[in-house]
């Protein structure tokens, strides 16, 4: 496999945090590669009218936000590649990164890897992916025309999914296992207040009922308070129950919480456990996890990335007592 020696910075991830890196390192004359993985572009891509990024008063839909940041940063040097990372040494300089192309050696890396969607966990959903099980509306809404429809979940992302399938699917039920939503109330009360979708509450999802020629027929929901389990006719099934991190290929040698997510070694830096290894965007943030904030530590990465090669491990400093660091 070919050796690549060109780059001082990688970009793993190509979300709001990964193109927002690349814009501030190419302006640095830093000429970052970004390595964009199976998902170019992060869960945007996946998302329709982003109406809450700043700038877009009419709002955007995702996959077009994305385009524009990636040829900013390519306006400005970036070089992006379609690459799976397979496996990363940070242990000694330079890094090495192995992807299903290419190995890279860099001398500074910015993890930006993002987090993907998580699964209810049964066989019988994961024997029916793609073949009426689904994790995207964007992407498979249109197969669902006239049909009645389940999405599994009770936050944001389970609010808006519902809402966008009522553009194709005749009625769409959201099935979620405790008493209250988790969504924003603006979000509740667009879905509530949608007579295409009506709610099941303090109910999971036991089975999924279907081949991979006929579709999805229906589910087996079991009611939690009373442990009744009752078959629901459905022809699909949307999973929006939350993410997990894309990080499993930095452990053992990046320091992860007990959820996946990596730690950061100070609250006002996103420099990690290893010299020259950064982290941001939704494979660090748990809490907010939206495009915006996504982009602002993407922003944080750059510079601390820039400073750190600059001013040689200016990260050592950030140990000292707040208040020393500018006395050296």
């Amino acid at each position: 496999m070919e050796r690549i020696t060109d780059y001082k910075v990688i970009v793993i991830g190509s979300g709001p945090a990964g193109c927002t890196a690349a814009i501030y390192l190419s302006r640095a004359n830093l000429a970052p590669l970004v390595l964009e993985g199976l998902q170019p572009g992060g869960q945007l891509t996946i998302t329709t009218d982003v109406e809450n990024y700043p700038g877009f008063p009419d709002g955007i839909l995702g996959p077009k936000l994305m385009d524009l940041m990636r040829q900013q940063a390519e306006r400005f040097g970036a070089v992006f590649k379609m690459e799976q990372v397979e496996s990363v040494q940070l242990i000694g300089h330079p890094f090495t990164i192995t992807t299903d192309s290419h190995i890279y050696e860099c001398e500074s890396l910015i993890v930006a890897a993002g987090a993907s969607a998580m699964q209810i966990g049964l066989p019988s959903e994961k024997a029916l992916q793609g073949f009426g099980v689904s994790y995207c509306a964007t992407c498979d809404g249109f197969f669902f025309k006239n049909k009645e429809i389940v999405v599994v979940g009770g936050g944001d992302s389970a609010m808006e999914e519902a809402t966008f399938l009522t553009k194709f699917a005749s009625k769409v039920t959201v099935v979620h296992r405790r008493e209250e939503l988790r969504a924003s109330k603006i979000m509740q009360d667009r879905a509530r207040g949608n007579p295409k979708i009506q709610f099941i509450l303090n109910s999971t999802v036991d089975e999924v009922i279907g081949t991979k020629e006929g579709g999805i027929t229906s589910l087996k929901l079991r009611n939690l308070k009373s442990n009744d389990v009752t078959d629901f006719a459905t022809q699909g099934l949307f999973v929006a129950i939350g993410h997990t991190p894309n990080t499993q290929v930095y452990a053992g040698q990046l320091e992860l919480d007990e959820r996946g997510y990596i730690c950061l070694r100070h609250p006002h830096s996103t420099a990690t456990n290893i010299q020259g290894v950064f982290a941001c965007g939704d494979a660090v943030d748990h809490v907010y996890r939206q495009a915006v904030t996504a982009a602002g530590t993407g922003c944080m990465a750059a510079l601390d990335c820039e400073k750190w090669l600059t001013h040689e491990r200016i990260t050592e400093r950030w140990d000292l007592p707040v208040g020393e660091e500018d006395r050296d």
